[in-house]
């Protein structure tokens, strides 16, 4: 019958099992992941199961890397998500934090795009660090993903979003991560993916400053291509700034949102 080792296919016999295969193949490994969930006892393999076998420490080979980055992954997903291509619209707060969880996700492609540089106040919240003050953002976080996940295509693009850019830089992508401080840049990016791009979906966010409840910031399916993640009501003011918990509670509800959407799960 036939399984999947560390993602490539492999023939065994119809009596194996996974501590066997693991024998087999590399005695050594004693982390056994089977479709996604590290297993402790021995198991019958059935057709189609994905087994990883990892050495604890061990810094794997080039050929090896991509297939144990997401060897945790429900299985089915890698492939799907491998060929999916995201623009996040402006790398602060929210699109520093989505544009990591895309990565570890394995996602195929980003489009990065933001005309910031990265400087000390950044780094209360966003997904960078001391030696990346000074730089582009774009640059900065192309940094940190490549040190994440080097099998993600990453394509920047240092640039101030208007309505006279917004088309050509995001007619490639399959879907684009609204990630900006400013509601007039929010409300033109929306607008102008929802009438422009009519066949790209659009996650946007609005109301994550403070310390409030985790609980009030939800995502919901505004329109048929528009998702937007938040409490809808806390904005960033005197006294009341953005933090790294609750920004990154949104950033990664939009990050769910699009994994989602490309495994076609689109009720939220």
């Amino acid at each position: 019958m036939k399984i999947f080792l560390n993602e490539k296919p492999l023939i065994v016999n119809e009596k194996a099992t996974a501590f066997g295969v693991r024998d087999f193949v590399k005695k050594d490994a004693d982390i056994v992941v089977l479709n996604g969930f590290i297993i402790k006892e021995d198991v019958p393999l059935k057709e189609n199961d994905w087994l990883t076998l990892i050495i604890r420490g061990e810094i794997p080979n080039e050929d090896e890397l991509e297939s144990l980055l997401v060897a945790r992954h429900t299985p089915g997903v890698h492939e799907k998500v491998k060929k999916a291509c995201i623009g996040i619209a402006g790398l602060g707060g929210l699109g520093s934090n989505v544009a990591v969880s895309l990565a570890r996700l394995g996602i195929g492609k980003l489009v990065l795009v933001d005309f910031d540089v990265v400087e000390p106040s950044n780094l209360n919240r966003q997904q960078y660090f001391i030696k990346h003050i000074g730089m582009k953002k774009t640059e900065a976080l192309k940094d940190v993903l490549k040190n994440i996940n080097p099998f993600v295509e990453v394509q920047s693009k240092d640039l101030y979003l208007d309505e006279n850019n917004i088309v050509d830089c995001f007619k490639d992508v399959d879907m684009i991560v609204e990630a900006f401080d400013d509601p007039k840049c929010k409300a033109t990016l929306v607008n102008t993916v929802l009438s422009k791009l009519p066949d790209k979906y659009i996650i946007a966010a609005s109301g994550m400053a403070g310390y409030f409840s985790n609980n009030t910031i939800k995502t919901k399916r505004i329109l048929n291509r528009l998702y937007m993640v938040g409490d809808y009501t806390s904005e960033a003011k005197p006294g009341c700034g953005l933090m790294a918990p609750r920004v990154a509670i949104a950033a990664n509800h939009q990050a769910n949102t699009v994994l989602r959407i490309i495994l076609n799960e689109y009720e939220i």
